[in-house]
């Protein structure tokens, strides 16, 4: 029996049995809404005689009893024990937190300024050094492009689609320690590195074509070495609640091929909210450079942008693996749209203010052309070809696990009425006869 339960866990920790799961309970909510719905509206409309029946059959209702087996009310009180158990802790956990921020701010006193007044607003933090964004994150995002810091994990492959002006891939990688980290690669047709550095810098025209940017300011810049600290409020789904980002960036330059550094920051002068939650753990930067043309060879009139990035959005690992696969593609594709349109609007001459800090850049020399992660990169293509797993999350929904829990959910709801199990019987009798 104990080992039985014991493989039953390591069943349940797997990453593809987890996702599956997910999945069946994003599907399930709007089933079982539709079903309330419809119990409602049957019950409002029902026969005046219904009520007789009701008065007649009350004393054998069993709402609460389950008979053995594995029924449909079983399923659904299972369902929701298991989303109460883990939604539990992060309340208590929550909860316990926002006690203890309410003592600390009765211990404390409420200015938290020094006796100069020199932290009375966030760019004080900042002012003298300007050390935002340094050397040592372009170090950290130089260890990843050369993929010195996997450890014994390995990428992924995610996604891979092709367009008329656009080729995309994207792999994903989980440590041990830390949220999920995500790689793409992007290349561009017909397009310049210094015209995708000021379109990813231009957090303004970011507002026009990105359905989940609900805020964007800067709040601070330093023209010395082109640093700038930029406030994001991003929309998420009605099940959770906005995130704020306050990030800051800095562009390093080496040839022509630019190193685009974000990650979070602290800023006093905007202290943290219950809502939108605040991400402080954040590390999203490119590198961007010119690159042959897939379809012209020979020519380098495409510009390839190689995105490292891993934040920790305080969702559970399953969920945001859930809804980054799902959302991959929407998103690029409307990146995609809305570069070509910044690509239109600036040959018509118009540069903003955002594209004239992008080219504030710092000078370094940077040997190597970043192999080892394209060696990386190329193997997890490979194996995902060959891999049933990864072709599932390559291509999308995997539809035989929507087979089988129907199959599944169906016995187990027939299996529970006297209706189901004429049906079946019914059905056996006829197999029976072929």
């Amino acid at each position: 029996m104990a080992g039985w339960c014991e493989e039953a866990v390591a069943l349940l920790r797997r990453p593809a049995v987890a996702e599956m799961a997910v999945d069946v309970l994003l599907c399930a909510v709007p089933i079982w809404a539709a079903v309330m719905i419809g119990l409602v509206v049957g019950w409002s409309w029902r026969p005046r005689w219904t009520g007789l029946l009701f008065l007649g059959l009350r004393s054998r209702l069993r709402l609460l009893w389950v008979p053995p087996g594995l029924g449909a009310r079983r399923l659904w009180l299972a369902c929701t024990a298991l989303s109460a158990c883990s939604v539990a802790p992060r309340l208590l956990s929550s909860a316990f937190r926002r006690c203890r921020g309410k003592h600390q701010d009765k211990l404390a006193p409420e200015d938290h300024a020094g006796d100069d007044g020199g932290c009375a607003d966030g760019r004080a933090i900042f002012e003298g050094e300007h050390d935002t964004v340094t050397e040592k994150d372009l170090e950290h995002l130089l260890q990843l492009l050369d993929n010195k810091e996997s450890g014994d994990t390995a990428w992924q492959n995610l996604m891979e689609r092709t367009t008329s002006n656009m080729t995309y891939k994207a792999w994903r990688r989980e440590p041990e320690e830390g949220p999920i980290m995500y790689c793409s690669r992007t290349i561009f047709e017909d397009a310049t590195p210094e015209l995708v550095r000021d379109f990813f810098w231009d957090g303004d025209f970011r507002l026009k074509w990105d359905p989940m940017l609900a805020y964007s300011k800067t709040l601070d810049e330093f023209p010395q070495n082109g640093t700038t600290i930029v406030h994001w409020i991003k929309k998420f789904p009605f099940f959770c609640s906005d995130r704020e980002y306050i990030f800051g960036g800095r562009i390093w330059e080496s040839g022509k091929t630019y190193y685009c550094v974000t990650k979070g920051v602290p800023y006093l002068s905007l202290p943290k909210k219950e809502k939108p939650r605040r991400v402080e753990l954040y590390f999203s930067s490119w590198r961007i450079r010119a690159v042959q043309s897939p379809k012209q060879p020979g020519q380098q009139s495409a510009c390839e942008v190689t995105l490292v990035h891993y934040e920790d959005m305080g969702i559970p690992k399953d969920v945001a693996r859930v809804a980054v696969r799902h959302g991959m593609w929407g998103a690029v594709k409307k990146l995609q749209s809305g570069f070509r349109a910044y690509q239109q609007m600036r040959a018509e001459n118009t540069l903003s203010h955002s594209a004239i800090m992008a080219r504030v850049t710092t000078k370094v020399s940077i040997a190597g052309s970043n192999g080892p992660l394209d060696q990386e990169l190329s193997a997890a293509d490979k194996i995902s070809n060959s891999d049933e797993n990864s072709r599932a999350v390559q291509h999308g929904f995997d539809w035989k696990w929507l087979v089988v829990g129907g199959a599944v959910a169906a016995v187990c709801v027939l299996n529970t009425g006297l209706v189901g199990k004429v049906l079946l019987l019914g059905a056996a009798r006829r197999q029976a006869r072929k």
